[in-house]
Protein backbone atom coordinates (compact mmCIF):
# COMPACT_ATOMS: atom_id res chain seq x y z
CA UNK A 1 0.00 0.00 0.00
CA UNK A 2 1.09 3.76 -0.88
CA UNK A 3 2.20 5.78 2.00
CA UNK A 4 1.05 9.13 0.88
CA UNK A 5 1.62 10.78 3.77
CA UNK A 6 5.38 10.03 3.65
CA UNK A 7 5.57 10.77 0.41
CA UNK A 8 4.24 14.12 0.27
CA UNK A 9 6.50 14.57 3.48
CA UNK A 10 9.07 13.53 1.21
CA UNK A 11 8.97 14.96 -1.98
CA UNK A 12 8.67 18.31 0.66
CA UNK A 13 11.95 17.85 2.20
CA UNK A 14 13.48 17.23 -1.23
CA UNK A 15 11.83 20.25 -2.54
CA UNK A 16 13.22 22.55 0.69
CA UNK A 17 16.36 24.69 0.16
CA UNK A 18 18.40 23.30 3.69
CA UNK A 19 17.85 26.09 6.34
CA UNK A 20 14.36 27.30 5.42
CA UNK A 21 13.06 26.70 8.55
CA UNK A 22 14.79 29.35 11.11
CA UNK A 23 15.18 27.28 14.42
CA UNK A 24 15.50 27.69 17.57
CA UNK A 25 16.06 25.58 20.25
CA UNK A 26 15.64 25.92 24.42
CA UNK A 27 17.39 22.89 26.49
CA UNK A 28 15.56 22.25 29.91
CA UNK A 29 18.15 20.53 31.67
CA UNK A 30 16.10 19.78 34.48
CA UNK A 31 13.57 17.37 32.26
CA UNK A 32 16.02 16.91 29.25
CA UNK A 33 13.42 18.36 26.99
CA UNK A 34 14.21 20.46 23.97
CA UNK A 35 11.54 23.49 23.16
CA UNK A 36 11.24 24.36 19.40
CA UNK A 37 10.36 28.27 17.84
CA UNK A 38 10.24 27.32 14.29
CA UNK A 39 9.51 30.30 11.99
CA UNK A 40 9.54 31.85 8.17
CA UNK A 41 11.97 34.30 7.80
CA UNK A 42 10.15 35.95 5.20
CA UNK A 43 6.38 36.61 6.88
CA UNK A 44 8.02 35.77 10.66
CA UNK A 45 4.80 33.48 11.13
CA UNK A 46 6.11 30.48 13.83
CA UNK A 47 5.35 27.80 16.04
CA UNK A 48 6.29 26.86 19.48
CA UNK A 49 7.03 23.01 19.75
CA UNK A 50 7.08 21.07 22.95
CA UNK A 51 7.06 24.03 24.97
CA UNK A 52 7.95 23.20 29.20
CA UNK A 53 6.14 24.40 32.48
CA UNK A 54 8.82 24.29 35.50
CA UNK A 55 7.39 22.19 38.40
CA UNK A 56 8.66 21.20 41.59
CA UNK A 57 7.00 18.37 42.98
CA UNK A 58 8.46 18.53 46.08
CA UNK A 59 6.29 22.25 46.56
CA UNK A 60 3.71 21.40 44.06
CA UNK A 61 4.59 25.05 42.72
CA UNK A 62 4.71 25.26 38.97
CA UNK A 63 6.43 28.30 37.51
CA UNK A 64 7.87 29.86 33.95
CA UNK A 65 11.11 30.15 33.60
CA UNK A 66 11.26 27.91 30.70
CA UNK A 67 8.31 29.65 28.92
CA UNK A 68 9.74 33.20 29.71
CA UNK A 69 13.09 32.36 27.73
CA UNK A 70 10.74 31.49 24.64
CA UNK A 71 8.80 34.68 25.46
CA UNK A 72 11.04 36.45 25.37
CA UNK A 73 13.23 34.90 22.14
CA UNK A 74 9.99 35.43 20.35
CA UNK A 75 9.42 38.83 21.34
CA UNK A 76 13.15 39.92 20.32
CA UNK A 77 12.17 38.11 16.74
CA UNK A 78 9.23 39.77 16.29
CA UNK A 79 7.34 36.71 15.60
CA UNK A 80 3.83 35.85 15.37
CA UNK A 81 3.10 32.56 16.70
CA UNK A 82 0.43 30.37 14.88
CA UNK A 83 0.79 27.26 17.08
CA UNK A 84 1.50 25.45 19.46
CA UNK A 85 2.41 21.92 18.52
CA UNK A 86 2.71 19.18 21.03
CA UNK A 87 4.46 15.87 19.69
CA UNK A 88 2.63 13.46 22.21
CA UNK A 89 1.12 13.99 25.96
CA UNK A 90 4.63 14.04 27.40
CA UNK A 91 5.03 11.84 30.57
CA UNK A 92 7.84 13.96 31.63
CA UNK A 93 7.52 17.48 32.10
CA UNK A 94 4.38 19.53 32.04
CA UNK A 95 3.38 21.86 28.72
CA UNK A 96 3.54 25.38 29.10
CA UNK A 97 1.16 25.43 25.80
CA UNK A 98 -1.99 27.28 28.08
CA UNK A 99 1.07 30.35 29.14
CA UNK A 100 2.79 30.90 26.05
CA UNK A 101 -1.20 30.65 24.17
CA UNK A 102 -2.43 33.31 26.67
CA UNK A 103 0.84 35.66 26.34
CA UNK A 104 1.29 34.95 21.89
CA UNK A 105 -1.69 34.09 20.94
CA UNK A 106 -1.98 30.60 18.90
CA UNK A 107 -3.83 27.52 18.71
CA UNK A 108 -2.51 24.14 21.11
CA UNK A 109 -2.98 21.27 18.70
CA UNK A 110 -1.38 17.63 18.87
CA UNK A 111 -2.33 13.85 17.41
CA UNK A 112 -6.21 13.01 16.77
CA UNK A 113 -5.33 9.85 18.89
CA UNK A 114 -4.54 12.27 21.67
CA UNK A 115 -8.68 10.67 22.93
CA UNK A 116 -7.14 6.97 23.29
CA UNK A 117 -4.81 8.37 26.23
CA UNK A 118 -7.20 10.89 27.63
CA UNK A 119 -9.81 7.83 27.77
CA UNK A 120 -7.03 5.78 29.53
CA UNK A 121 -5.77 8.27 31.58
CA UNK A 122 -8.62 9.42 32.63
CA UNK A 123 -9.84 6.46 34.10
CA UNK A 124 -6.40 6.21 36.35
CA UNK A 125 -6.65 9.42 37.67
CA UNK A 126 -10.72 8.98 38.22
CA UNK A 127 -11.36 12.28 36.08
CA UNK A 128 -15.11 12.37 36.23
CA UNK A 129 -17.60 13.33 33.70
CA UNK A 130 -16.56 16.94 33.65
CA UNK A 131 -13.20 15.84 31.95
CA UNK A 132 -14.48 15.36 28.32
CA UNK A 133 -12.49 12.74 26.70
CA UNK A 134 -12.67 13.92 22.73
CA UNK A 135 -9.78 16.00 22.46
CA UNK A 136 -11.85 19.09 22.83
CA UNK A 137 -9.15 20.55 25.14
CA UNK A 138 -6.74 21.14 22.43
CA UNK A 139 -7.79 23.81 19.69
CA UNK A 140 -7.02 21.54 16.85
CA UNK A 141 -6.76 17.60 16.56
CA UNK A 142 -4.12 16.69 13.62
CA UNK A 143 -4.92 13.25 11.44
CA UNK A 144 -2.15 11.52 9.75
CA UNK A 145 -0.86 13.14 6.59
CA UNK A 146 -2.22 16.53 7.27
CA UNK A 147 -0.95 19.32 5.75
CA UNK A 148 -0.58 23.07 6.62
CA UNK A 149 1.60 25.99 6.83
CA UNK A 150 3.76 28.09 9.30
CA UNK A 151 3.99 31.54 6.56
CA UNK A 152 5.50 30.20 3.79
CA UNK A 153 6.79 27.03 5.48
CA UNK A 154 4.86 23.47 4.33
CA UNK A 155 3.78 21.33 7.22
CA UNK A 156 3.09 17.29 6.97
CA UNK A 157 2.12 15.58 9.95
CA UNK A 158 2.59 12.07 10.46
CA UNK A 159 1.41 10.00 13.07
CA UNK A 160 4.26 7.72 14.58
CA UNK A 161 2.93 5.56 17.59
CA UNK A 162 4.39 2.61 19.76
CA UNK A 163 5.50 5.07 22.37
CA UNK A 164 1.72 6.51 22.38
CA UNK A 165 -0.66 5.52 20.67
CA UNK A 166 -0.51 9.31 20.22
CA UNK A 167 2.91 10.42 18.87
CA UNK A 168 3.16 12.45 15.62
CA UNK A 169 6.32 13.85 14.14
CA UNK A 170 5.89 17.70 12.25
CA UNK A 171 7.93 17.62 8.93
CA UNK A 172 8.75 21.30 8.91
CA UNK A 173 10.40 22.38 5.52
CA UNK A 174 13.20 20.02 5.41
CA UNK A 175 13.06 19.12 9.19
CA UNK A 176 11.74 16.71 11.06
CA UNK A 177 10.50 17.07 14.86
CA UNK A 178 10.42 13.07 16.18
CA UNK A 179 9.09 13.75 19.55
CA UNK A 180 10.00 10.29 21.75
CA UNK A 181 10.08 8.43 19.05
CA UNK A 182 14.14 8.11 18.28
CA UNK A 183 16.74 9.92 20.24
CA UNK A 184 19.97 10.66 19.07
CA UNK A 185 22.42 8.15 17.48
CA UNK A 186 24.25 7.54 20.59
CA UNK A 187 20.80 7.13 22.58
CA UNK A 188 18.94 4.95 20.55
CA UNK A 189 14.96 5.01 20.76
CA UNK A 190 12.27 5.87 23.17
CA UNK A 191 10.82 3.08 25.68
CA UNK A 192 7.00 1.69 24.40
CA UNK A 193 6.28 0.15 27.91
CA UNK A 194 3.84 2.92 28.93
CA UNK A 195 -0.20 2.16 28.19
CA UNK A 196 -0.53 1.87 25.01
CA UNK A 197 3.02 1.87 23.96
CA UNK A 198 4.04 -1.56 21.93
CA UNK A 199 7.66 -1.97 20.57
CA UNK A 200 6.78 -3.34 17.60
CA UNK A 201 4.89 -0.43 16.65
CA UNK A 202 7.56 1.95 17.33
CA UNK A 203 9.80 -0.17 15.28
CA UNK A 204 7.47 0.52 12.28
CA UNK A 205 7.27 4.05 13.18
CA UNK A 206 10.76 4.94 13.37
CA UNK A 207 11.17 2.51 9.97
CA UNK A 208 8.71 5.11 8.16
CA UNK A 209 10.74 8.20 9.65
CA UNK A 210 14.17 7.04 8.72
CA UNK A 211 12.74 6.17 5.18
CA UNK A 212 12.75 9.77 4.62
CA UNK A 213 15.60 11.38 2.48
CA UNK A 214 18.80 10.74 3.95
CA UNK A 215 19.81 14.49 4.29
CA UNK A 216 16.64 15.17 6.26
CA UNK A 217 17.31 16.84 9.10
CA UNK A 218 15.94 15.34 12.73
CA UNK A 219 15.05 17.63 15.40
CA UNK A 220 15.04 15.43 18.92
CA UNK A 221 12.27 16.10 21.95
CA UNK A 222 14.89 15.23 24.59
CA UNK A 223 19.00 14.22 24.66
CA UNK A 224 20.15 12.40 28.20
CA UNK A 225 23.83 12.75 27.77
CA UNK A 226 24.93 9.14 27.56
CA UNK A 227 28.36 7.96 28.82
CA UNK A 228 31.00 9.26 26.73
CA UNK A 229 29.68 12.27 25.33
CA UNK A 230 30.38 15.51 27.35
CA UNK A 231 27.86 18.10 25.22
CA UNK A 232 23.86 17.99 25.25
CA UNK A 233 22.73 17.45 21.25
CA UNK A 234 19.36 17.30 19.77
CA UNK A 235 19.85 17.39 15.95
CA UNK A 236 20.88 14.55 13.79
CA UNK A 237 19.91 13.11 10.12
CA UNK A 238 18.56 10.33 8.78
CA UNK A 239 21.15 8.89 7.05
CA UNK A 240 23.18 9.44 10.67
CA UNK A 241 20.36 7.45 12.38
CA UNK A 242 20.27 4.81 9.51
CA UNK A 243 24.40 3.99 10.11
CA UNK A 244 24.60 4.23 13.82
CA UNK A 245 21.61 4.53 16.17
CA UNK A 246 22.36 2.12 18.36
CA UNK A 247 18.99 0.52 18.67
CA UNK A 248 17.66 0.82 15.12
CA UNK A 249 20.99 1.36 12.89
CA UNK A 250 20.12 -0.72 8.84
CA UNK A 251 20.35 -4.10 9.44
CA UNK A 252 18.13 -4.43 13.15
CA UNK A 253 15.03 -6.51 12.30
CA UNK A 254 11.72 -5.86 13.84
CA UNK A 255 11.98 -9.00 15.73
CA UNK A 256 15.15 -8.12 17.27
CA UNK A 257 13.94 -4.73 18.02
CA UNK A 258 11.39 -6.16 20.21
CA UNK A 259 13.17 -8.15 22.01
CA UNK A 260 16.33 -5.74 22.79
CA UNK A 261 13.10 -2.73 23.45
CA UNK A 262 10.88 -5.42 25.46
CA UNK A 263 13.62 -6.27 27.60
CA UNK A 264 15.53 -2.77 27.93
CA UNK A 265 12.27 -1.79 29.08
CA UNK A 266 11.71 -3.96 31.57
CA UNK A 267 14.76 -2.50 33.45
CA UNK A 268 13.33 0.77 33.81
CA UNK A 269 12.21 3.56 36.34
CA UNK A 270 9.58 5.09 36.16
CA UNK A 271 9.86 9.03 34.91
CA UNK A 272 9.96 11.07 37.73
CA UNK A 273 7.06 13.55 36.76
CA UNK A 274 4.73 11.09 34.80
CA UNK A 275 1.97 10.76 37.36
CA UNK A 276 1.41 14.44 37.05
CA UNK A 277 2.38 15.68 33.57
CA UNK A 278 0.15 13.41 31.91
CA UNK A 279 -3.29 14.60 34.23
CA UNK A 280 -1.94 18.30 32.91
CA UNK A 281 -0.85 17.35 29.47
CA UNK A 282 -3.99 15.42 28.49
CA UNK A 283 -6.08 18.76 29.12
CA UNK A 284 -3.81 20.37 26.51
CA UNK A 285 -1.56 22.20 29.67
CA UNK A 286 -4.36 23.14 31.64
CA UNK A 287 -4.60 22.30 35.40
CA UNK A 288 -7.25 20.40 36.93
CA UNK A 289 -9.88 22.46 37.73
CA UNK A 290 -9.62 23.76 40.94
CA UNK A 291 -11.94 21.95 44.14
CA UNK A 292 -14.58 23.33 45.75
CA UNK A 293 -11.77 25.11 48.69
CA UNK A 294 -10.35 26.88 45.75
CA UNK A 295 -7.26 24.42 45.40
CA UNK A 296 -6.24 22.25 42.39
CA UNK A 297 -4.42 19.21 42.95
CA UNK A 298 -2.88 16.89 41.06
CA UNK A 299 -3.63 13.19 41.91
CA UNK A 300 -1.19 10.36 42.93
CA UNK A 301 -2.53 7.03 42.17
CA UNK A 302 -0.99 4.63 44.87
CA UNK A 303 -0.27 1.05 44.21
CA UNK A 304 -1.78 1.80 40.51
CA UNK A 305 1.11 1.83 37.75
Amino acid sequence: MTDSALAAASSQISAAQAGIPQIKAFFDEPTFTVTYVVHDPESLRAAVIDSVLDYDPASGRTSFSAAEAVLAYVEEKGLSIDWHLETHAHADHLSAAPYLQQKLGGKIAIGEHIVTVQETFGKLFNAGTDFERDGSDFDHLWKDGDRFRIGNLDVTVLHVPGHTPACIAYVIGDAVFVGDTMFMPDYGTARADFPGGDARTLYRSAMRLLSLPPETRLFMCHDYLPEGRKDYVWETTVEAECEANVHIHDGVSEDEFVVMREARDKTLAMPRLILPSVQVNMRAGHLPPAEDNGVTYLKIPVNAV
